[in-house]
C-alpha cells in the first residue's frame, strides 16, 4: 500500500440552511483501505459521505467549511471539475438504482458519456466491470436483458459495475446492503473485500457486524460529530470512549 493519503478531511462543517449537520470532522482515509462509518440514523454519516464527491452540491441552501483534500488537491477549490471528481470518486446508493435499460447499456452509460471507450473497447470494458462486480457469470448469456429484471442483489452488483466502468479511485457506498437479503448481503461483502485490492472504499452501515467484518478503520458519528475513529478491531474491542462502547455493544442507538 502506498503511504500517500487518499483523503484528508480537516475541520469539516456542513449546514442544511441554519441546521448544522457536521461539526469539525477530521479524518484521514488511506489508499486501498475500507473505512466504515457507523452511528444512529440522522447523525451525519450519509451527509459526510456525500461531501466526499460533492453530491451535496445538488441540494439547495447548503454550505460547507473546512477542507477535503484528495491526493493533494482540495475538492472544493473553484477550479475543480465536479464531473471528473464524481468519476474519480463513485457512489453506490442505498437502494439499487439501475436505469430502465439493458444490462449492457447500464454499464456502458458512463464510459459513453465521458468518452472513455467505444466499439470493441467499450464491450471489453463492460465485461471487465461485470466480472469485477462478480456478476458476469450470472448474466453473460444475455447482456441485452432489462436490468430491472434482475434480483435486488444482482441490481446492486450491476450498480457497482456501473461505477467501476468509469475507472474510479474511490468507491463510496451508502448502506449498500440495507435492502438486500442475507445471501445477497454476503455476496456484496465478499465483493467489497475483493475490490479493496484496487480501490479505496468508504461505506456507511447500520450493521455493526458488517462494519466489524469488512472494514479496516471505523468512524463513529454522533449528532454530527466524529466521536471516535480508529482501527476497526480497536473500535469494537477496546474503544477509547464510553459512548463508543455503549453504541457498538447495543446499549443505545
Amino acid at each position: 500500500m502506498s503511504d500517500e493519503i487518499t483523503f484528508q478531511i480537516e475541520q469539516l462543517n456542513f449546514y442544511y440552511g441554519n441546521t448544522q449537520a457536521l461539526c469539525d470532522v477530521n479524518m484521514t482515509v488511506l489508499p486501498r483501505e475500507i473505512t466504515a462509518l457507523i452511528g444512529p440514523s440522522g447523525c451525519g454519516k450519509s451527509t459526510f459521505l456525500r461531501c466526499l464527491n460533492r453530491m451535496n452540491d445538488t441540494i439547495t441552501d447548503t454550505r460547507i467549511s473546512g477542507s477535503i483534500v484528495l491526493n493533494g488537491q482540495n475538492i472544493y477549490a473553484p477550479n475543480i471539475d465536479e464531473t471528473e471528481l464524481r468519476r474519480q470518486v463513485g457512489l453506490v446508493f442505498q437502494r439499487p438504482n439501475p436505469f430502465p435499460q439493458s444490462i449492457f447499456d447500464n454499464v456502458a452509460f458512463g464510459p459513453r458519456v465521458l468518452g472513455i471507450a467505444t466499439g470493441n473497447d467499450l464491450h471489453e470494458l463492460v465485461v471487465q466491470s461485470l466480472r469485477a462486480a462478480a456478476l458476469w457469470d450470472e448474466i453473460k448469456e444475455d447482456l441485452k436483458q432489462p436490468a430491472l429484471s434482475l434480483s435486488l442483489g444482482q441490481q446492486q452488483r450491476l450498480c457497482i459495475a456501473r461505477v467501476l466502468a468509469v475507472t474510479p479511485d474511490v468507491i463510496l457506498m451508502d448502506e449498500p446492503c440495507s435492502a438486500l437479503d442475507p445471501i445477497a448481503t454476503n455476496q456484496i461483502e465478499e465483493l467489497i473485500q475483493e475490490l479493496k485490492e484496487h480501490y479505496t472504499i468508504v461505506i456507511v452501515t447500520h450493521n455493526m457486524q458488517q462494519a466489524a467484518r469488512v472494514s479496516d478503520k471505523t468512524g463513529f458519528f454522533w449528532l454530527g460529530e466524529l466521536i471516535e475513529f480508529d482501527e476497526t478491531t480497536t473500535i469494537f474491542t477496546r474503544p477509547s470512549l464510553q459512548r463508543t462502547e455503549d453504541y457498538v455493544t447495543g446499549r443505545f442507538g
